[in-house]
């Protein structure tokens, strides 16, 4: 998801007044809402810990002006919309809750029963269950409907402290670390399970791309003679193959700018298919380093200067 600042929502569309829940008397019947017709009500998930600056508060209309407009002034607050029965809003319910008291305080949740307060759902022009709203400074700034990866919405959630004025440190990924142990372990085949499986719903998470990289170079290298792989490649200057293993012993071996420095004159002594594979497999070592390596920076400009 993007940053919500960024984002068209029906907000800003003007499609919510709150106003109207301050002057309009409650309804003596309900009107029609997704969840009136359906499961009996009450919000999944565990109970509320609101109050007192804790993480996760009930919502009434009653509640509305204190819990989520007022709060938000201070604290970011994001707003689940659900009712007990669905699916896909029980499943849900749990993963926000976690995730608030992971947060300790630094954003709020709120939960609206929209089987218990429907004015509020029509108010919010519910269409389905869960929906999620983020209300920043009394003023809601992003929405979005129905259950998505947890990954994603940790993301979501990072962007509306961000929105909030809040200095936000990148969270640990406790799929990373899953990822990583198997990595350093030496299991591969779990390794790059684990990494496809971030990469498939985050695509542009740079550490799984990197720890990618390196399952692919440590299967390169395994059974290798260091020494041995240096001495040839240094006896063979235009034996492709030969230099490229080597400069994967010199990246693993924390000589990477000499790898670099290597495969970049490869780059220039070579045409064709080979030159391709060359720097291919450069790239992948870029890859490894990540885009912030400085080393990685000047190694890019070298071979762009070799290729064109």
């Amino acid at each position: 998801m993007s940053d919500p600042r960024m984002t068209s929502s029906i907000f800003t569309r003007g499609a919510v007044d709150l106003s109207a829940l301050r002057s309009t008397p409650p309804a003596t019947s309900r009107p029609a809402t997704p969840a009136q017709t359906g499961p009996p009500a009450g919000l999944p998930g565990g109970p509320a810990t609101g109050g007192g600056g804790l993480a996760v508060v009930d919502v009434t209309e009653a509640t509305l002006q204190s819990e989520v407009l007022e709060r938000s002034m201070a604290t970011p607050v994001v707003v689940f919309f659900g009712a007990a029965g669905y699916p896909e809003s029980d499943q849900f319910a749990p993963i926000l809750e976690r995730l608030a008291a992971e947060g300790g305080g630094a954003w709020v949740l709120a939960r609206i029963d929209v089987q218990e307060n429907p004015r509020i759902a029509q108010m919010f022009q519910i269409q389905a269950l869960p929906t999620v709203y983020a209300v920043v400074g009394g003023r809601p700034i992003d929405a979005f409907p129905g259950v998505v990866p947890e990954a994603q919405l940790r993301q979501w959630i990072q962007a509306v402290l961000k929105a909030g004025g809040a200095t936000v440190a990148e969270p640990e990924d406790p799929r990373l670390d899953e990822a990583d142990d198997a990595l350093m372990s030496g299991d591969l085949d779990a390794a790059e399970r684990a990494y496809r499986k971030i990469l498939a719903e985050s695509p542009a998470d740079a550490a799984a791309e990197a720890g990618l990289a390196q399952v692919g170079l440590a299967r390169r290298v395994a059974g290798a003679d260091p020494q041995a792989a240096l001495a040839a490649a240094a006896q063979a200057p235009d034996d492709v193959d030969a230099h490229l293993l080597a400069a994967d012993i010199e990246v693993l071996g924390g000589q990477a700018e000499q790898a670099y420095a290597r495969l970049v004159g490869l780059v220039r002594r070579t045409a064709g298919d080979d030159r391709e594979r060359v720097r291919q497999h450069l790239v992948s070592l870029f890859t490894v380093a990540g885009p912030d390596d400085p080393a990685v920076a000047s190694a890019r400009r070298a071979l762009a200067s070799a290729l064109f």
